[in-house]
């Protein structure tokens, strides 16, 4: 019998990241994008020899800069933060933008319309424009996961970092 596993949008990001050959994964943790890096640190701790470096960061700017230098030396690297996390980062992401990546880099932040976590409401997209940088805006648990491969083909192959742009319902819904 073939088990189902039905996975909370952030567990199926962090297994997306994994999947899709991500080395190194940073964050800040934040609502709500905390569970993505905590799950993949749970999972690194369960198997030692899993190919990621996971780290948490002492805010969203470091951790931003340690996934940005991992992706100069050709690695694949994701960095996790909700949006007001982007207000801290956002000198190395227009930098980013303009330097370019050479390993793949995604950028997950988690916008919280409404705002249920968070202190305000922010709208990512237009950090996005400003540094003309594409944006994945998953709908699902299961879009999340998979289009975070294509997140980074699409890093790769025009050489910069991409925005993929989960909102609060889509981070804490479920899917199998």
């Amino acid at each position: 019998m073939n088990k189902r596993r039905i996975f909370l949008g952030n567990e199926a990001m962090a297994y997306g990241l994994l999947e899709a050959g991500c080395t190194v994964a940073t964050s800040y943790p934040g609502t709500p994008a905390s569970e993505i890096l905590g799950t993949l640190a749970a999972l690194k701790k369960k198997q030692p020899n899993l190919p990621v470096h996971v780290e948490w960061s002492i805010n969203e700017k470091v951790a931003f800069e340690v996934a940005l230098t991992n992706s100069f030396t050709g690695r694949r690297s994701a960095v996790m933060m909700k949006q007001v996390g982007l207000n801290v980062a956002a000198d190395p992401l227009m930098s980013a933008a303009y330097t370019g990546v050479k390993g793949g880099m995604v950028v997950i932040v988690a916008d919280d319309p409404g705002p249920h976590s968070s202190q305000t409401e922010q709208d990512s997209r237009g950090y996005a424009i400003l540094a003309k940088l594409p944006v994945l805006d998953p709908s699902s648990p299961r879009e999340a996961r998979d289009w975070i491969s294509e997140a980074f083909q699409l890093s790769e192959r025009y050489e910069i970092p991409v925005i993929l742009r989960p909102t609060t319902r889509m981070c804490h819904a479920r899917q199998d």
